[in-house]
């Protein structure tokens, strides 16, 4: 509520030369709210008396308050020149200067006032006004409470010491000040109990600061007031997807949607619609919000709250150039809109557009200082250029007898938001436990990565495998090409060739087989929860052998938090040449298996919480012509983010099934993993 309905005209029209009760019908229009018609009064009474204080004083505040306060302003102005010691006359003056937003000036100003006169209820209401206006919410309070001192239970100052403590407890929350927020938000309802405004604040707050129990419980205590409810259900749905019931969230939103009635207010009226779009598109019922949305178009033609909701609607459904020429419009039509400005920075990073995303984000806090989400983006694009160390040690064995022990050191050091270096070292060595036989291997490689427009990424690195087996102690090259590609909406391809030498056990590692695989990675997504992944190969080996390889596994996502994924893989493989003796090498090879899939994504596992990800397959495979065989496959890991720079998980595969291993036997391999930032921050500074 601003200082315009806070004052009372009491003790601003006093009457000279003309009595009240003739101008009492313009104090009547003044006192309601009528501002037009009190201009109308009053300026038909300075027509006959142009001079008379209270007219002019009357009609100062009835231009002002009707939103002209630039001739108000002038209007007290020449008052204060005709009057310099008449105290009302300065409080006008000084109201003024706020309508105008001259809050510093202002500030000067209302302290000579309460000096002049300590017990002014005006002069210290419109002090405690200004300094809120000010954000100096400490002295604003001191200020309010002054003048309900000398006006006990003034509803105009309750009024303003309500909105200090709301003022005051918002700017403890942009800078995160969460619990002195709460606090402040508690006393106000202390004050002023149940107050919606007090409370949907509070709830806002527990939203901000991630405590959604307290968040839900606040809005069900909103929802207690029937005249509100409809908000509360709102605030509840958005609760409920925050805590990944996507279902009860549509459910809250719909039952909020269909209470709305022909005298709910506008404001309430756009935020229900809001939010049941909202809540379509988070339980991806994309044909239904698609209809609504189209209405809302039509109905509200380029108006940003409803061209943010096709612009999310968008990116759902991937379509984030759509998206981002929808952000675009708004920002045309409010260029400090947080909506556009926040959501252009999402859409540009979905499309690559890294640099972009950047300015974006950048450019929402030019507009709203220190805001959470503004800032956690791009906490979280630094972070993706972080330098990373990943380091892993594995132990397998097999029923061959063969065992193995490995390290692996991999690092990745962007040198801007395109280009990064890679490094991998890896050492392993195994012995087979009946013919004594061992070998080890050290493999070190370098290379880069870098995007070469936004949907083509380039990786490259070559290196050096050095081996020590029984009878042979060799070097060979290293290397992997790749290219990624994003071309399409919802599907990505990778190509690329890879260098290898063969080292699963020491008698391979022994006859140094080097292999040239050439390959393609396709995969598409879907709106509607389906998802295909193919893998083709061709390997070329130095012992005169080839392979050829196909793998392909078609699945439904069941769940989105956790990932909880169910489909079925199906792989073949040939050999030019059987040398079964050597490594499993069959003229065919086919496996079909049926998997279920759980996953709590470490990358979005928050700092002191587990992640973790399991896969159970059970299939049947056809080696040759052999008669089936069934096979299992079992996988898993378990991991803690100790923080948002480190992880630890330990990792475990079983698994039967022939073409898991070169020598086609069963095998087991535990391991752990070490993932850090081993910097603070990336390297480079954006232009």
């Amino acid at each position: 509520m601003t200082l315009k309905s806070r004052i009372t005209l009491a003790f601003l029209c006093l009457v000279f030369g003309i009595s009240a009760q003739n101008m009492q019908e313009g104090f009547t229009y003044l006192e309601t709210g009528k501002y037009a018609k009190a201009e109308d009064f009053f300026q038909e009474v300075l027509k006959e008396h142009p001079t008379n204080k209270t007219a002019r004083l009357c009609y100062g505040r009835a231009i002002g308050l009707n939103g002209n306060s630039e001739a108000a302003y002038a209007l007290f102005t020449n008052l204060l020149a005709d009057y310099p010691n008449d105290f009302e006359v300065k409080l006008n003056y000084a109201e003024s200067l706020l309508w105008n937003n001259n809050f510093s000036e202002a500030k000067t100003y209302y302290k000579g006032l309460v000096k002049e006169e300590p017990k002014s209820f005006a002069a210290l209401l419109g002090f405690a006004n200004t300094l809120s206006n000010l954000k100096t919410y400490e002295e604003a309070l001191e200020m309010v409470n002054k003048a309900l001192e000398v006006s006990p239970g003034n509803p105009n100052a309750l009024t303003s010491k309500k909105y200090i403590y709301l003022g005051y407890a918002y700017q403890n929350q942009q800078a995160q000040q969460y619990e002195k927020a709460e606090t402040l938000l508690l006393t106000n309802l202390e004050l002023f109990e149940d107050d919606k405004d007090s409370l949907l604040n509070l709830a806002n707050l527990y939203l901000i600061w991630n405590q959604l129990d307290r968040a839900e419980s606040t809005y069900h205590k909103l929802a207690q007031q029937p005249e509100h409810n409809t908000v509360a259900l709102n605030g509840l749905a958005l609760v409920a997807h925050l805590n990944g019931k996507e279902k009860k969230a549509l459910e809250l939103s719909t039952t909020a949607y269909n209470s709305l009635s022909s005298t709910a207010a506008p404001t309430v009226v756009q935020q229900t619609t809001e939010r049941y779009a909202q809540a379509l598109i988070w339980n991806k019922k994309f044909n239904a919000a698609q209809t609504l949305i189209d209405s809302l178009i039509t109905k509200y033609p380029n108006q940003n709250w409803v061209l943010a909701l096709r612009a999310t609607l968008n990116i759902y459904k991937s379509n984030f150039k759509a998206s981002l020429n929808d952000y675009n419009q708004i920002l045309v039509n409010d260029s400090t809109s947080f909506d556009g400005n926040l959501g252009k920075a999402n859409a540009l990073k979905a499309l690559g557009q890294t640099e972009g995303a950047y300015t974006a984000a950048e450019n929402t806090l030019t507009f709203y200082d220190d805001q959470k989400d503004a800032v956690n983006f791009i906490k979280q694009l630094d972070q993706s250029f972080t330098p990373t160390l990943e380091s892993k040690v594995a132990h397998t064995f097999d029923n061959g007898d063969n065992q193995a022990f490995s390290f692996d050191q991999s690092v990745n050091v962007p040198l801007s938001t395109k280009l990064a270096l890679l490094g991998n070292y890896n050492y392993r060595t195994t012995k087979n436990t009946v013919t004594d036989n061992s070998a080890t291997s050290n493999n070190l490689s370098l290379g880069v990565s870098y995007k070469l427009i936004p949907s083509i990424t380039f990786k490259g690195t070559a290196g050096l495998s050095s081996a020590k087996a029984e009878s042979a102690n060799y070097t060979q090259l290293l290397t992997d090409i790749s290219f990624g590609i994003k071309s399409f909406k919802l599907q990505s391809l990778e190509v690329g060739y890879k260098r290898q030498i063969e080292s699963f056990n020491a008698d391979l590692l022994d006859r140094e087989i080097v292999q040239n695989n050439y390959y393609a990675n396709y995969n598409l997504a879907t709106n509607f929860n389906l998802g295909w992944f193919t893998q083709l190969m061709y390997t070329s080996q130095n012992d005169g052998n080839s392979r050829q390889l196909l793998f392909t596994s078609l699945y439904y996502n069941l769940l989105p938090k956790p990932s909880l994924k169910a489909g079925i893989n199906y792989q073949h493989i040939t050999f030019e040449d059987q040398v079964p003796s050597i490594y499993f090498s069959p003229e065919k090879f086919n496996a079909v298996e049926l998997f279920v899939n759980i996953i709590k994504d470490e990358a979005a596992a928050k700092p002191k919480t587990w992640f973790y990800n399991a896969t159970a397959a059970f299939g049947y495979q056809f080696i040759e012509d052999d008669p089936k065989q069934s096979t299992y496959r079992l996988q898993g890991a378990f991991g803690y983010r100790f923080s948002e720079r480190s992880l630890l998980n330990v990792y475990g595969t079983r698994s039967n099934i022939a073409s898991a291993t070169a020598a086609g036997f069963t095998f087991t391999e535990i391991g752990l993993r070490f993932k850090w930032m081993f910097l603070k921050k990336k390297l480079f500074q954006r232009d």
